[in-house]
């Protein structure tokens, strides 16, 4: 069996720097695909360039807010919704998908969320419904889709990770890659408007990302590049299958 990698950059739309790496990585590098952030200043800009450039792949980054690790607890920057409140999460994620649409004329072609807060509850539920009646994949979930996070440059704790994002480490996850489908998640970007905990960690991911090394890795370990929408064709499960655990 074949081994197919969807390069996937999270964040479209969070700022004009971050738009600005993403759209240099899928113009000169690998990236296939990205999540775009509708609540984000810059997602507007993301979607008129994707509307335009219809071979990038763009899933809804589901935002319900950003977390940071701090005097060993978790502390909100900012939240949209309380993730505890199930109502409150339907409705929020209900809200994104309209606003997805409004901007892309289209639905998403995949789903995942920032921070991955769809992978505890109750998000997960109402994330997995979503993604049921729209037939997406659904990060982590999707049985025909694995994930692979490696491919970043810090511990949760915020603690740098700078070895995770060389070209060396990039090679390694292509080389350990398993037959069949694999999102490989990204978060390129510039630095130059962002504030954010992950910042000249993005600067980095560009570099790598658009390295000839990295096209070259693929071709050696005969791997195959897609998008989650190009992917459904090699998925020996139908997409619009209901099991998702």
């Amino acid at each position: 069996m074949a081994r197919y990698l969807i390069v996937n950059a999270d964040d479209f739309g969070l700022c004009r720097s971050v738009n600005q790496g993403i759209i240099e990585c899928f113009e000169h590098g690998i990236v296939t695909s990205t999540s775009l952030m509708i609540r984000q200043p810059a997602a507007a800009e993301a979607a008129a360039y994707a509307r335009q450039n219809p071979r990038l792949g763009v899933g809804l980054h589901l935002d319900l807010g950003e977390w940071i690790y701090r005097h060993g607890d978790w502390q909100p920057l900012y939240q949209v919704a309380d993730i505890l409140d199930s109502g409150a999460v339907k409705a929020e994620l209900n809200l994104q998908v309209e606003e997805f649409r409004r901007l892309m004329g289209r639905d998403p072609d995949h789903l995942d969320s920032h921070q991955h807060v769809h992978c505890r509850e109750p998000v997960r539920a109402a994330a997995t419904a979503l993604a049921k009646t729209l037939n997406l994949v659904l990060r982590a979930i999707h049985p025909d889709v694995r994930y692979c996070g490696h491919f970043y440059g810090q511990e949760d704790d915020g603690t740098p990770l700078p070895e995770a994002i060389t070209l060396t480490a990039l090679e390694q996850v292509f080389a350990d890659l398993p037959e069949g489908i694999t999102e490989l998640c990204c978060h390129p970007g510039f630095t130059g408007d962002l504030k954010s905990i992950y910042l000249s960690q993005r600067e980095d991911e560009v570099r790598v990302l658009c390295h000839p090394g990295a096209r070259q890795a693929l071709v050696r370990h005969e791997i195959t590049l897609c998008s989650h929408q190009t992917a459904r064709q090699f998925m020996t499960i139908s997409p619009h299958s209901t099991r998702m655990d």
